[in-house]
């Protein structure tokens, strides 16, 4: 075996394809794209996904459904266990010092997974009904601002 006795293997490497070489080559003249149309056109070729020829398309011709909250984001879960291990009083301030909420949030709101053994004193913060249930039969106190 020498270098230049090497080739590929039959039918591993493809010719490209000559198009617009005369009639005798079997691709000339429309060189394979065929008459008129938007694919016949050089640079034309692409449809956007979902385009059907200017009929409204499927996406436009089904109902909305459903809602999408733009407070989506803003608002943060906190479980009840976690704010057993804070001391004193809590508010958004003191969730993003303990790392339990992002400094992207703007509201946290208290959620009933757990238990609470301490009196706890929230301010500003919503709440479900079981978690203020919960806080005040520990004996704490809630002051929130109410979901809108």
């Amino acid at each position: 075996m020498r270098m230049n006795t090497l080739s590929p293997a039959d039918g591993a490497r493809q010719e490209r394809k000559r198009v617009g070489r005369g009639i005798g080559s079997g691709l000339g003249k429309t060189a394979g794209r065929g008459h008129k149309g938007s694919f016949a056109r050089s640079g034309k070729g692409k449809i956007k996904a979902g385009f059907e020829g200017g009929q409204m398309p499927m996406h436009m011709r089904l109902p909305k459904v459903g809602f999408r909250s733009k407070l989506k984001g803003d608002t943060v879960q906190v479980m009840l266990y976690q704010l057993d291990k804070l001391e004193g009083d809590i508010d958004l301030a003191a969730l993003r010092a303990a790392k339990l909420v992002p400094a992207s949030a703007k509201q946290a709101k208290i959620v009933k997974k757990g238990e609470v053994s301490k009196k706890l004193v929230l301010k500003g913060l919503l709440a479900t009904a079981g978690a203020r249930a919960a806080i005040e039969a520990a004996g704490g106190s809630f002051t929130s601002v109410e979901a809108e």
